[in-house]
């Protein structure tokens, strides 16, 4: 990078948040990427937008005190970063996992500006969640602490102002906890949160979202290449709802998927994957991945999760959690025949590991780009609950279908303009970073 006010301004970022690498990797890798835009439109730097779009427009803390079922009082700590607003009302889930603190929340509410932006719909970008682990927690446990969270969140969110949804560590069970406190503290139904049940106010096709959008966007970026899924080995990390989608549309589209992983280990089946029986596992019975084996003794289970990358393939699909796949990961797959990667986790990938995949000609969809079939769908949810109907699933799946393959057109024609034909990474990154752009000028100073 030569441009000496974005090299001052990421020195600027990292002196002002030490101690938060994942944050200061996304910060990176958007400046990094915006650097030819800068050269042709020094008016971003004169009327601050930079400046201003890493830094986040409010941060709240709070300490989440609630009853374990032995009536002891256990404290969590409670986030939320509402990092821009500038097109729309702040956007973008809620994580509740052992590894949150405020820089984690700070990398991927900033991821969602950017997510947020490609998919043409008037959303900003946020995050938040708690240290809280709802694993091996009660019902009753989880349902005292999400209503603990909710009655300070819900100070500061609101249907036109932020809409939560779930993510890692909330799903159906936390998102009704929440909901249902913050309905009982406002005294009103409102579309305040989107991931909701079909009967109250939910949208069919959210459960799948991020899971069939991945897959939209990969055969969107793959059939500019004249390729397709059709006959092709996948590869899929996790076993959560985003990875357990993307496998099922993966397979609709004609591809084989032989693996899933956890924290723990991965499953390897060389026949493909039993999807019924992984759903059974994870959504029903809440088990570990490796239980697979008990029922289908023919396939493999290994300790160590990044073993997964070591498994050959023609498409891999990142779909755990953050710097899940590095450098080393990397050259695997390059070695393995990979053609594809596109990440359904956010930013799966280290900055070594995409360096690799695009030396390699290796197509690469990033996460911002590829992973923003949820909060689409959950901006279609909020249109619905705004419009008090519900679409049919096929209307909704048409909806996030469309939206998908126009962030990859997006995406491909930014890299294309500003000189960095298929490099996906950059074309996200500008595309998103435009029309956020656009509108934070038109403010003034913001």
């Amino acid at each position: 990078m030569k441009n000496q006010y974005l090299i001052d301004l990421i020195e600027t970022v990292k002196k002002r948040n030490p101690g938060e690498p994942e944050f200061l990797q996304a910060i990176q890798e958007v400046l990094e990427s915006l650097e030819p835009v800068i050269d042709q439109h020094p008016e971003f730097i004169e009327k601050g937008v930079l400046a201003s779009i890493v830094e986040p427009e409010r941060i709240i803390k709070f300490r989440v005190p609630w009853l374990d079922d032995n009536g002891n009082v256990q404290i969590n700590r409670g986030f939320r970063v509402q990092f821009n607003s500038a097109i729309g009302p702040y956007k973008g889930g809620l994580r509740f996992h052992p590894s949150v603190y405020e820089g984690i929340i700070k990398f991927l509410g900033f991821e969602q500006i950017f997510k947020n932006s490609l998919t043409g719909l008037p959303i900003g970008g946020a995050k938040g969640g708690s240290d809280f682990d709802p694993k091996g927690k009660s019902d009753l446990e989880v349902m005292r602490f999400c209503q603990s969270f909710m009655t300070e969140l819900s100070k500061h969110i609101g249907a036109d102002t932020d809409i939560p949804a779930g993510d890692i560590g909330v799903g159906a069970r936390e998102i009704g906890y929440l909901f249902g406190q913050y309905k009982r503290i406002q005294n009103g139904f409102s579309g305040v949160l989107t991931g909701k049940g079909l009967s109250y106010g939910g949208s069919l096709v959210r459960k799948e979202a991020t899971g069939y959008g991945l897959c939209y966007f990969t055969e969107e970026m793959l059939k500019d290449k004249g390729k397709s899924f059709e006959g092709k080995t996948v590869v899929i990390s996790g076993s959560g709802n985003v990875a357990i989608y993307a496998a099922e549309k993966a397979m609709q589209l004609g591809g084989k998927v032989v693996t899933f992983s956890d924290s723990n280990g991965y499953i390897y089946d060389k026949n493909g994957v039993d999807l019924d029986l992984v759903k059974q596992l994870k959504e029903v019975e809440r088990k570990r991945i490796k239980e697979y084996v008990t029922v289908h003794p023919e396939a493999e289970y290994h300790e160590g999760c990044s073993g997964v990358w070591n498994v050959k393939c023609d498409i891999a699909l990142p779909c755990a959690t953050q710097n899940e796949l590095d450098i080393e990961s990397a050259k695997a797959l390059v070695s393995g025949g990979v053609i594809a990667v596109a990440e359904g986790a956010n930013m799966p990938s280290t900055p070594e590991a995409i360096e690799i995949f695009q030396a390699n000609g290796v197509l690469f969809g990033p996460a911002k780009a590829a992973n923003a079939g949820g909060v689409a769908t959950s901006a279609l949810e909020m249109s619905q609950n705004s419009i008090r109907y519900q679409w049919t699933f096929e209307e909704t799946d048409a909806r996030l279908r469309d939206i998908m393959i126009d962030i990859y057109k997006k995406s491909a024609e930014a890299a294309k303009k500003y000189g960095m034909e298929d490099n996906l990474v950059a074309g996200a990154n500008i595309a998103g970073f435009l029309k956020v752009a656009d509108a934070m000028m038109a403010y003034g100073v913001v």
